[in-house]
């Protein structure tokens, strides 16, 4: 195998190469070639003026592998256009049948760690989050394994709407390497790198992921996973799956909290909807009114805007239901939702609140599931879609639907903002088959998921009240009228268009604890 030079800087006419990361500086503009584009570049730049055989080159960037000569031609067919904008489309000269020769400018060499070695500019980061996710690291036998869940990670993230991911060739110039997220951060223009290992001992596989903010370098999240090895494919897509889960709301929360940290004089629509989103995920009234305001003037800079539409539709929801029953925001609510799904059609966090407030203030629920089941074909990972469709399903009084949609998606984000919607559905689906104790066990969750949230407490007084622990169902319903003043009974069922035996059996309890009808 041709031996490959030290990683060191080669500058030529317009362009710096460095060849430890395949980034190709011009005129202060970086493009990365990639691991196979780099070697090739390198060898001819080092062997400059000299012809290159193609065995030497296929050496060069397929080391120990048999490849078509085809696979050369599409790789120097990109290295010439990659050298177009300093006009050296043309230094790279074909031989017929022997190989092909660099013909441009010298060529000088300066080692990586020259004083004087050119310093390629920091790309541009986009104004919406962006992510690279670096190859994980691997033991040699699960090699195939790490790059093909990747490979499903990164499709995975491609599908959020809101999210910028780097592609596949351009971060696996980061193969072998120990990167730091600062530097990848700059080389990529990135805001967030995902990076990770895989070993496997036997029949056990062991996953360990951790996302990165490549400006400070903090740890925003990390998880281990540890399954048999079983069906390789399978488990790929199960890890890959459960990772994506996992970063999207993780990514929100360190969006949130950077835009909190912004001053507040110069907002786009986004950054206004980023600061909406934790005012609508809380559920209460007031909050909600206070987000409409925000939503609002990102609505006004972009009226097309579908998530804007999709949370405005949430905090109607959440004043119709806690602040009154007030016919207006009901409409709001529908209206907002089909302004979602009318713009949002490609966007799945869109049309999944869409859905539910087409299923719970439109009482459509054949429209919410059509906008769910939509919403996950775009992003099978998107765990609010399951949330809050098993909260749907619940008030539908489809049981197990709502028991199985809640465990996907606490199983897919633990520790959502709205896991405890997902717990709410637990309980009325344990409810509704007369499964009372698991049906406490989940409002529990619920509550000390969310104790600030009125509906938390009202699964669990009537759980307790089915269970016949009428002190503590007495002190749930005193805690639902503290947080909602306003609460009846029979409003919140026909509110809700509540399934007529599920209503007959939540209302009985509830009117026991002593809340008013």
């Amino acid at each position: 195998m041709t031996e490959q030079p030290a990683p060191a800087t080669y500058r030529f006419g317009s362009f710096a190469l460095y060849a430890d990361t395949g980034a190709l500086l011009c005129e202060g503009v970086t493009s990365l070639l990639g691991r196979r584009g780099a070697s090739l570049l390198r060898l001819l730049l080092e062997r400059a003026a000299t012809p290159v055989s193609k065995d030497a080159l296929i050496d060069a960037a397929w080391p120990g592998l048999i490849v078509e000569d085809s696979n050369l031609t599409v790789q120097i067919a990109a290295l010439r256009r990659a050298l177009e904008p300093g006009e050296g489309g043309r230094w790279i000269e074909t031989l017929p049948r022997r190989g092909y020769r660099y013909i441009g400018p010298p060529v000088t060499r300066v080692d990586a760690n020259a004083a004087d070695a050119p310093q390629p500019t920091a790309l541009a980061v986009p104004a919406k989050p962006s992510i690279a996710v670096l190859p994980f690291e691997q033991s040699g036998e699960a090699a195939w394994f790490a790059d093909g869940m990747v490979d499903e990670i990164i499709t995975g993230l491609s599908r959020i709407r809101w999210l910028f991911v780097i592609a596949r060739s351009s971060s696996f110039v980061w193969r072998g390497r120990s990167a730091d997220v600062k530097q990848v951060g700059r080389d990529l223009g990135v805001r967030y790198v995902l990076q990770g290992s895989v070993r496997r001992v036997d029949d056990r596989v062991r996953i360990n992921a951790q996302l990165a903010d490549a400006t400070s370098g903090a740890q925003i999240w990390a998880e281990r996973y540890d399954r048999t090895a079983g069906d390789l494919f399978l488990l790929q897509d199960e890890i890959a799956l459960a990772v994506v889960g996992a970063i999207e709301p993780s990514l929100r929360r360190a969006e949130v909290e950077r835009i909190r940290r912004k001053r507040p004089d110069s907002l786009d629509a986004y950054e206004l909807v980023l600061r909406a989103q934790p005012d609508v995920d809380s559920g209460m009234p007031d909050r909600a009114t206070v987000a409409l305001t925000q939503l609002g003037r990102a609505l006004s800079l972009e009226p097309t805007y579908a998530l804007a539409h999709g949370l405005a539709a949430m905090s109607h929801h959440n004043r119709f239901l806690r602040a009154g029953l007030k016919e207006e925001d009901r409409l709001a609510s529908v209206r907002h939702a089909r302004l979602a799904i009318e713009h949002g059609r490609d966007d799945a966090l869109a049309l999944t609140f869409a859905g539910f407030s087409l299923g719970m203030d439109g009482h459509d629920r054949q429209a919410a599931f059509a906008a769910f089941e939509a919403a996950l074909a775009l992003s099978p990972s998107t765990a609010l879609a399951w949330i809050l469709g098993s909260v749907v399903a619940g008030w539908a009084g489809e049981a197990e639907r709502a028991i199985d949609w809640s465990e996907r998606g606490i199983r897919l984000s633990p520790f959502d903002p709205w896991a405890f919607a997902a717990y709410d559905a637990q309980a009325l689906g344990h409810f509704n088959c007369d499964r009372y104790a698991e049906a406490a066990g989940a409002a529990y969750k619920s509550n000390l998921a969310n104790p600030a949230h009125s509906i938390t407490w009202v699964q669990l007084a009537a759980s307790l009240v089915a269970l016949g622990r009428m002190e503590e169902a007495r002190a749930a319903a005193a805690c639902v009228l503290e947080l909602q003043p306003g609460f009846r009974v029979s409003g919140q069922l026909t509110g809700v268009d509540c399934a007529p035996e599920l209503a007959s059996k939540l209302g009985n309890a509830l009117r026991a604890s002593g809340l008013p009808e």
